[in-house]
């Protein structure tokens, strides 16, 4: 770390989500989909990139659907649309392989205490292959025990970009050694994804489905 970085922020050992579920009727309600607006096919397309790095999602009864983030989409799906290509190229046609991407996902997500975001990936990260335990230990941050360099950085670059939207010349020295251009590029831009989307799932009071109430309990 130069001199021209200000020290990296610290978190504590906490549960994933900080924040409690949110507790009101949600400021923008989703549509449930029969009154979806025809565009939405064309939403749903645009998260397939044209020529996909890792596996397309298969229609499985037991995975979460996201129909109230969706549904809550719906309300403007011209945006919707922008959003879910630029989506799909960080979910599909990343550079990072998908355990690192659901890495960065989950740190987004317990930093900004994220629930929906956080519930949604801790799903996406065990099917890539992360542990229950990995997925507790993202909570704790880039200092608990267990993390790999390359994967300790990944989480210090989240807490850096959200902190101080840059990461520290001492992470991106560790970083740059094992990723090249495109992925540190990637890297940023799931961080940026994610952080928005966090924003707008607290800000519009995004409530969790049933399908992933029924997993908690």
């Amino acid at each position: 770390m130069t001199s021209a970085d200000p020290a990296p922020r610290t978190r504590t050992p906490a549960d994933p989500v900080p924040e409690a579920p949110w507790e009101q009727a949600p400021r923008i309600p989703p549509l449930p989909p029969e009154k979806w607006p025809k565009e939405m096919t064309a939403v749903l397309a645009a998260l397939r990139p044209p020529n996909p790095r890792h596996p397309l999602p298969g229609r499985r009864p037991d995975r979460p659907r996201g129909l109230n983030a969706l549904g809550t989409l719906a309300r403007h799906p011209a945006l919707a649309e922008a959003f879910h290509r630029f989506n799909g190229h960080v979910l599909f046609a990343t550079t990072l392989s998908v355990r690192q991407r659901e890495l960065l996902v989950l740190r987004v997500a317990s930093v900004r205490g994220a629930l929906y975001e956080w519930e949604q990936h801790a799903v996406l990260a065990g099917d890539a292959g992360v542990t229950p335990e990995e997925v507790a230990r993202v909570a704790d941050g880039p200092d608990a025990s267990g993390w790999d360099p390359l994967e300790r950085a990944m989480l210090c670059a989240v807490d850096e970009l959200l902190a101080r939207a840059r990461i520290a010349d001492a992470t991106w020295a560790v970083l740059s050694t094992e990723l090249d251009e495109r992925q540190l590029m990637d890297l940023v831009f799931t961080v940026g994804a994610y952080d928005a989307l966090a924003m707008a799932f607290k800000t519009f009071g995004v409530e969790l489905d049933d399908d992933l109430l029924r997993k908690n309990r």
